[in-house]
């Protein structure tokens, strides 16, 4: 180190930072060998604050105004230096400055779509895209816990964390919140201030605090887009008959038009395809064409159960002589096809008539 140096680094008794940059959230101040003259003036401006570090140990915080570096300004530095009352001589340490202004318009989105349960559409997939702002609120926790000894740390070094955090706590937002998604765009602001809510705890583990997050825009994928402006025109159209007749009734009160001719067009192809439609019915010389006759009732088979085997099929006429000689009773298990499992011939409502039906008892002789 030159004399020049030398001269210069023992009379700079001003530490203070200047920030011309719009993205530097901390500088660290460099000086040679970190030392500081003791009694130096400290200036921190309004929108920083200076962190002092000593031998890898966090130190005293000054937030905004003009300080002496004296014993009676730095009580965590002296009690780590074990200073006396007397001490005068320069004392090493690192300053950091850090800039607790707002940084603004910052990006996030989502950059694969969310799967989302709509109480209306169902499963959704959801895009979203906005801006926040952020600032240090515990410069001493954003230095230990995110700088480290980064002598220059920018915004776009922690962005992308803070955009991952938002987005992570959008898609658990959005799945508790049971806003349907046709009513989301309606209550952007509120699930932006919830989302910040939500948001805020992880970020003060890191000393950071977001003022201001707001959701530009929530976005369903394009094939469910295209059926919601279907739906959205059907009602506006309301109802549809009432819609054709006063299309018909306009086109037809100006036939000079277009669409005067148009509709004529219309109306003449849709009374050919009535007239046709017509012809089919009565058929092609008048009168009614001939209905055909409705297909036969279909004819059950039955299965008997007893005695452990089965026996048949037989048919309705077959069961009923069975009845009229006894083989058959109302306690015999049957099964057709399409019938649920085995039942008594007086579950059965087709075969419980046959018993009815049984003549009387023949007259004495």
């Amino acid at each position: 180190m030159g004399i020049l140096d030398f001269l210069t680094g023992e009379f700079i008794d001003v530490i203070h930072w200047v920030d011309d940059t719009r993205d530097t959230m901390v500088w660290r101040f460099e000086r040679e060998a970190h030392e500081i003259k003791y009694g130096a003036k400290l200036t921190v401006r309004e929108g920083q604050a200076a962190v002092f570090v000593h031998e890898g140990q966090l130190a005293d915080v000054f937030t905004p105004g003009l300080y002496m570096l004296e014993t009676n300004n730095m009580p965590i530095l002296t009690t780590l230096m074990h200073w006396d009352h007397g001490f005068r001589s320069p004392f090493k340490s690192e300053i950091y400055y850090v800039n607790t202004t707002r940084f603004s318009d910052l990006k996030w989105g989502t950059k694969n779509p969310i799967i989302a349960r709509d109480p209306e559409f169902g499963p959704v997939r959801l895009r979203a895209y906005g801006t926040y702002s952020v600032k240090v609120s515990d410069p001493a926790k954003f230095l230990v816990e995110i700088v480290g000894t980064d002598g220059e740390f920018t915004m776009d070094e922690i962005s992308y964390q803070i955009r991952n955090i938002i987005v992570q706590e959008f898609s658990r937002t959005i799945s508790r919140s049971g806003i349907p998604v046709l009513d989301m765009a309606a209550n952007t602001r509120e699930l932006g201030q919830l989302l910040a809510k939500e948001i805020a705890p992880t970020l003060a583990e890191y000393g950071l605090e977001i003022p201001e997050l707001y959701i530009e825009n929530i976005s369903l994928p394009e094939a469910v887009e295209k059926v919601l402006d279907k739906r959205t025109s059907m009602g506006v159209i309301g109802n549809l008959n009432e819609y054709t007749a006063f299309q018909a009734a306009e086109a037809l009160g100006n036939p000079g038009s277009g669409a005067g001719e148009a509709m004529s067009a219309g109306m003449g192809a849709g009374m050919g395809m009535a007239m046709a439609a017509q012809q089919m019915q009565t058929g092609p010389w008048g009168g009614s064409a001939a209905t055909p006759p409705p297909p036969p009732p279909v004819e059950h088979v039955w299965h008997i159960a007893e005695a452990g085997k089965t026996t048949g099929p037989f048919s309705k006429a077959d069961l009923g002589q069975m009845i009229a000689n006894g083989k058959l009773t109302r306690d015999t298990y049957l099964w057709t096809q399409g019938q649920d499992g085995w039942k008594t011939a007086d579950e059965i409502t087709e075969l419980a008539q046959l018993f009815t039906i049984m003549p009387p008892p023949p007259p004495a002789g």
